[in-house]
């Protein structure tokens, strides 16, 4: 048997699994939901204020070509300025504290807030440490808490879906802002 016959056996192609059929249609929701609430795509700038880097490469996950998360409407942006959702891992540290006020200060309003992960929810295993305020809560106002150390891919996309869901359309939404 040569090398050739062996690879032609197998299948070309892995059929997708039940979870990537829920990512699909919790995707799709959130795509309605976010065209509802903003009319457009949702720009987030993820911002880490202390983390060991795990919801970091779950949330980078999002952007890679297994989820494509872009096609749902979700960027992420490099500037707060751009952005309708800052997405926040890890705990406070002392050193980014002020760091992460003037993101959300620079982020234009309507703006969301989640915390991604033990840590950022609730300050995981660093609470009570010198070097640390704690979770993000204890700096700027959270809108979601999305537990997991790291919260996989899916259920950060349903913390997005859960969030739009309960969000309201904002007023500039309603033709424009009114300059009077």
């Amino acid at each position: 048997m040569n090398i050739f016959s062996s690879v032609f056996k197998r299948p070309v192609c892995k059929t997708a699994s039940h979870a990537d059929d829920a990512f699909e249609q919790i995707g799709l929701q959130t795509k309605k939901e976010i065209s509802r609430v903003f009319g457009r795509s949702l720009a987030i700038r993820e911002v880490d204020c202390g983390s060991d880097n795990a919801a970091e490469i779950e949330l980078g996950n999002l952007s890679a070509p297994h989820y494509d998360i872009e096609r749902f409407g979700v960027t992420f942006v490099a500037s707060p300025r751009h952005a309708d959702l800052l997405a926040v891992t890890g705990v406070v540290t002392h050193a980014m504290a002020t760091v992460l006020k003037k993101t959300y200060e620079a982020t234009p309003d309507p703006k969301f807030v989640i915390a991604i992960g033990d840590d950022a929810c609730t300050g995981g295993i660093y609470l009570g440490t010198y070097a640390v305020i704690g979770p993000v809560e204890e700096v700027i106002p959270v809108d979601l808490k999305i537990l997991g150390n790291p919260p996989r891919p899916v259920e950060i996309l349903s913390g997005i879906l859960s969030l739009m869901r309960s969000a309201g359309k904002p007023k500039f939404m309603d033709g424009g802002p009114d300059y009077d």
